[in-house]
């Protein structure tokens, strides 16, 4: 059976966004209007902003190809992510909340040039999107809690480059002509879908600020990899993927009743 993958680009993630606000903007409309006097019995309303997160996945498996390198590992300690998110209660349901978000973010190291002029540097870019799915618990009020999960495409990318940092068009193209070459581009991509179950804190400032914090698991599906030009790469190690945990932060601008 096929492996279907799905690839998130910087441009998806911002036309994800793009439709977000627009759903909100719709949606808020029209609840508006429809409010009797249960107003409040209920949270209400939605918004959308800017949500910074802190990601840790696994790359023990890329450092140990980096020490036989001699370049310095990735931090396992995380790297920062920065990203987009939305989201509106639906009314007609109460409690429940609809939205999406987007997110990227990358690390790299380089080693220091050798004797003959050439540095070694690899990057590790991981980015993602989707769908959100929340429930805020109705026993607490003022704030909202509320445990969901988000179903979505992502990528790994990793970008490693061996080069002098000279570079002119007639190289470039003699290259391709030299089996002997020292200056080295090799792109390798992973896409999967996601499921990550998630858990997030609403504050509201006042009735138009909210600031959030959260955190999450992300699952991902597809252990097929590629190579440059979309060129089948085998013997990845398995553990190589986008599983990982992740913490968020957020301020959202909007209309907010908890």
């Amino acid at each position: 059976m096929p492996i279907v993958t799905l690839s998130t680009t910087y441009y998806d993630i911002m036309r994800i966004k793009q439709l977000i606000y627009f759903l909100i903007f719709i949606v808020a409309a029209a609840t508006l209007q429809s409010q009797d006097r249960k107003y409040f019995d209920a949270p209400f309303g939605g918004g959308g902003g800017y949500t910074p997160a802190w990601y840790f996945p696994n790359l023990e498996s890329l450092n140990k190809e980096l020490s036989v390198i001699d370049i310095p590992i990735l931090t396992e300690s995380g790297f920062y992510s920065s990203g987009g998110a939305g989201f509106i209660y639906i009314g007609f349901v109460d409690y429940l909340r609809i939205g999406g978000m987007g997110f990227g973010g990358s690390t790299s190291e380089a080693s220091s040039k050798d004797a003959n002029g050439f540095t070694k540097e690899v990057r590790y870019n991981l980015s993602g999107g989707g769908l959100t799915v929340e429930y805020s618990l109705p026993f607490i009020r003022n704030i909202a809690v509320s445990l969901g999960f988000l179903f979505g495409g992502g990528n790994i990318k990793i970008d490693v480059y061996n080069n002098n940092g000279i570079f002119s068009w007639d190289d470039i193209w003699n290259e391709t002509q030299n089996d002997s070459t020292l200056n080295i581009n090799r792109s390798l991509s992973n896409s999967f879908f996601i499921f990550a179950p998630t858990l997030n804190i609403d504050i509201p400032l006042n009735r138009f600020i909210s600031f959030r914090i959260g955190g999450g698991y992300q699952i991902t599906f597809s252990d097929e990899w590629k190579a440059d030009n979309d060129q089948e790469l085998k013997n990845v190690p398995s553990d190589l993927n986008g599983n990982t945990f992740f913490l968020q932060s957020g301020i959202f601008l909007g209309f907010f009743s908890y």
